[in-house]
Order: C-alpha cells, then sequence, then structure tokens
C-alpha cells in the first residue's frame, strides 16, 4: 500500500503580509501532479488546512480545486484529512457523509461523548487490512466526557488525555494500524526545550500540550501534523512532514516536500521524501548594501545589512525594494542604542508566561494556573 502524507497546508497565510495565495495555488499543483504520477492509495492531510479558523473566501476557493483535482486525478485513492490547531473543527466536519462518497474522509470533530469513538477507516490490500485512525487535534477540555478528570476536579494533561483515548479503541497489534495525528509530539526521554520550533507555529506557554511518542508507540506509521519542519519522533515511522512552503522566515533554506510511505506486509515500512519545489523561496540574505545588491532576485528575501555604508545612500531601501520585489524586511545589524538594547533582550528572553508573573509579583500554584491557562488561551486564538 501506498501512502502520501503531508500537513500544516496553512491555506490563507500571509508572510510578513505578503499574500502567499498564488504560491499556495502553485504548491498544491505540484502536489497534485506527483500524486498522479506515483498513484498513492491513501493521501493524508494531517491537520491545519487553513491558517485560520475562519478562512477567507479564496483560501476555501483554493482548497476546493485542490481536492477536486487531487479527486479526479487520483479516481481510486482515499483523502483522509483531520483539522489541526489552526482550523475550525466544525467547518472541517462539514458535509462529512457526503465527501465520504467521493472518497474524502474529512474528520474536524474528535469523539466526545462516551459511545463516540475515534474515526477508522479501513483499507485492504494484498496483505490484508490497514486501520487508520484519524484523530483530529484535541485539548482536554474537549474530550472530558469520555476521559474524565483529575482527583482535583482538572482537566487531565494532554500526554494523558490522548492515552486515554488511544487505550479505548484496543487496537490490534497483529494487524497494521496508522494513526493520523495533530499534536506536539516528543521523542520519548526528550524534553520539549530541544525541539527545534519554527516562528510560524503556536507554541503553549510551558509546553504543556508536550505529549511522549510512546503514547502512539503501538502504531505501524504516524502520519503526523503541528510541528513545521520535517521531523521524526525518536523512529523512522513516526513522522512529522513539515509544511509544503516556508511559513515563516525561521523556515528560510528547509528543502519541502511530502512523504511517500511503502507498506507491505506487517513491519516492512520503507519512507522517502518526494521533494516539492516553491514558486518563490524564502531567503536571508546577509552583507553590505554593495553585496546585497549584486544577489538580486525575485525570491521571497530578508535582507540584513551588516555594513555602515548604505546609510550614506539616500535611496538606498529603494534600491534594495527594486533588486528585491518580494522583500519581507531591512534589518540593520549596527543601528541600536545600547541602553534600548539591553532592556529589549531581557524582555526577549521571557516568554508571556514569565512577564506577567514577574509583573504580579508573588503568586500562588492556583493564580500561577489560571495565569497559564489565560495566556494559552490568548495564544490559542492569536
Amino acid at each position: 500500500m501506498k501512502i502520501l502524507h503531508t500537513s500544516d497546508l496553512h491555506i490563507g497565510l500571509k508572510l510578513n503580509n505578503r499574500d502567499l495565495c498564488e504560491d499556495q495555488r502553485f504548491i498544491l499543483n505540484q502536489m497534485t501532479e506527483r500524486a498522479a504520477a506515483l498513484e498513492p492509495d491513501v493521501f493524508i492531510i494531517a491537520g491545519d488546512i487553513y491558517d485560520r479558523a475562519v478562512p477567507s473566501a479564496e483560501a476555501v476557493e483554493i482548497f476546493d480545486e485542490f481536492i477536486g483535482k487531487l479527486v479526479d486525478s487520483c479516481p481510486r485513492c482515499k483523502v483522509m484529512l483531520i483539522s489541526g490547531n489552526h482550523d475550525s473543527a466544525q467547518r472541517i466536519n462539514c458535509y462529512r457523509n457526503i465527501l465520504q462518497r467521493e472518497n474524502v474522509y474529512a474528520v474536524g470533530l474528535p469523539p466526545r461523548d462516551p459511545e463516540e469513538h475515534i474515526e477508522k477507516v479501513v483499507v485492504e490490500d494484498e496483505y490484508g487490512k490497514v486501520n487508520f485512525y484519524l484523530l483530529p487535534f484535541i485539548k482536554p477540555s474537549m474530550v472530558k466526557k469520555i476521559t474524565g478528570e483529575d482527583e482535583n476536579g482538572n482537566n487531565l494533561s494532554y500526554e494523558e488525555t490522548i492515552k486515554k483515548l488511544i487505550e479505548r479503541e484496543h487496537i490490534d497489534t497483529s494487524e497494521r494500524n496508522v494513526i493520523v495525528s495533530h499534536q506536539f509530539y516528543l521523542p520519548v526521554g526528550k524534553n520539549a526545550d530541544e525541539v527545534d520550533r519554527m516562528d510560524s507555529e503556536i507554541q503553549t506557554v510551558g509546553n504543556v500540550d508536550a505529549v511522549s511518542a510512546e503514547v502512539i508507540s503501538c502504531f505501524d506509521y504516524a502520519a503526523l501534523g503541528h510541528i513545521h519542519k520535517p521531523m521524526k519522533v525518536g523512529s523512522e515511522v513516526l513522522r512529522y512532514v513539515g509544511t509544503p512552503l516556508a511559513c515563516s522566515v525561521s523556515e528560510a533554506g528547509q528543502q519541502k516536500g511530502m512523504l511517500l510511505v511503502n507498506m507491505q506486509e506487517k513491519g516492512n515500512i520503507e519512507v522517502e521524501n518526494i521533494q516539492l519545489k516553491p514558486l518563490r523561496k524564502v531567503m536571508v540574505i546577509k552583507g553590505s548594501y554593495a553585496e546585497i545588491l549584486k544577489k538580486a532576485c525575485d525570491d521571497y528575501v530578508t535582507v540584513i545589512l551588516d555594513g555602515k555604508e548604505e546609510l550614506d545612500v539616500i535611496d538606498a531601501q529603494e534600491r534594495i525594494r527594486m533588486a528585491f520585489p518580494y522583500l519581507l524586511e531591512i534589518r540593520r545589524e549596527n543601528v541600536r542604542h545600547s541602553d534600548y538594547k539591553a532592556g529589549v533582550d531581557r524582555e526577549k528572553l521571557m516568554d508571556p508566561y514569565e512577564l506577567c508573573m514577574s509583573f504580579l509579583g508573588e503568586t500562588d500554584d492556583e493564580e500561577k494556573k489560571i495565569m497559564q491557562d489565560i495566556i494559552n488561551k490568548v495564544l490559542e486564538r492569536v
């Protein structure tokens, strides 16, 4: 069985206020062409279809075009997609029953009542059944009717919540099983601070959403979404594919793509990177004014001036903008006020939670928990 794994499309995203609709259409068309050539049995989108819970009309149109072309070019392929933390679960869940008739399994909502279970789609090949478990992004409060609360009446942790949801499915490990999930999974024994996160990712205060990858180790393959950089979660078969397009300057230089999973009999899996080429790359160009002008291009560029001579050129910024029509920003390394820098750097080292706690002064554990919950809710909405 051949599975194509992608995630985090973030349709409707703006990069430093630059509209990426043209770039997203380009890369989605390329993904469709690759799928048509590879003829996968299953095409997975592991969450964050859109960049906002209420996407623009153009963003919805782009995704509709993509799914239409994908279904037409791969008529025998089953398309499976889940909602991510950027999506509206209810919107992704819309027309779910109708879409299934076209082999499109769109799951926006996780199980919320005791009689409900994780959506399971069974696909068969010459080796037997492959069970796909489609688990959208969840917060503990969303599923507490199923998982319950702790002894103090509080929501369970993200890890305990995911663990309970999976355990109640009674996974048959003698069969081949795949989970599609959009959460922050950590390699066993690894600290959340050790994971290289991108600027475009929403991060919770204290990384309270971190879940040990041990929770999903019972699956033959984990098609994960949420982390924007390609990453293995402690195993070749527990994988983040990353975004198909750079969503921030911090992703400059990353090779983007999809993952082709070739699943044969139980225990025999090969994973291959399928590279994608963007319409425009995201680049950081550093140097003197004269050096930078020599590197003129049509990519998305952040310019970092490290010399002083450009301050004497009256129209320096305009010349740079002409050399780089898709310029994102211009930075100057040497123009800083020492006292101001000291204050700014000190604040940059503190996350919102630390800043608030330093302002409040002495607080008890309950007050700290309330503040942490408030900040996480604000960050999610932002």
